[in-house]
């Protein structure tokens, strides 16, 4: 795997973490226990922090990256990604705050100041535009995307398993 230093920043790790060889890792990176990088993910902590709960899992060919401070973003905006969450394949999370246990689809685009509250999950495709904030325990579909339906109980349970699925994947590539 590639991890970088990057201005004087280099990625941070708990423990029981899997980075797959392929996996670019740079810069202000943040990564609790047990959190996944899969085959060409892409996480750029080179202008602004990258924070990623315990259990998460970064899934192939996704692109993580911050927005920097400056004349159009004051403050700029880092990631956050809360505990368990599951970024699927492709994703792209742009200067956006996920909460626990979201499940973001299947080359999914989530843009700068985005929320997205506990327990959400983001259909496959889905564009979230700038600023937006997505209530907790419901589907978002669409590009852009809209408030579609109430999670059920079974998917909100789903959304834990898919987490333990991936910390359990990991332990086995970790050997």
């Amino acid at each position: 795997m590639a991890i970088r230093d990057f201005n004087g920043q280099r990625p941070r790790f708990g423990s029981r973490v899997y980075a797959d060889e392929t996996a670019v890792l740079i810069g202000d990176i943040v990564a609790g226990d047990d959190v996944s990088f899969w085959p060409q993910s892409v996480v750029r902590g080179d202008v602004a922090r990258i924070q990623i709960g315990n259990g998460s899992n970064v899934q192939d060919g996704c692109m993580i990256h911050g927005t920097h401070k400056g004349p159009y973003t004051e403050d700029g905006f880092i990631v956050s990604l809360g505990e368990g969450v599951t970024v699927g394949h492709h994703a792209v999370l742009h200067g956006c705050t996920l909460g626990n246990y979201c499940l973001v689809g299947t080359a999914s685009v989530i843009m700068d100041g985005v929320v997205l509250e506990d327990r959400v999950m983001l259909g496959a495709g889905s564009l979230v535009p700038p600023g937006k904030r997505l209530q907790e325990g419901f589907l978002y579909v669409g590009s852009p995307v809209r408030k579609f339906r109430p999670l059920s109980e079974a998917e909100l349970e789903m959304l834990k398993y898919s987490a333990q699925h991936y910390m359990s994947l990991k332990d086995q590539y970790l050997g």
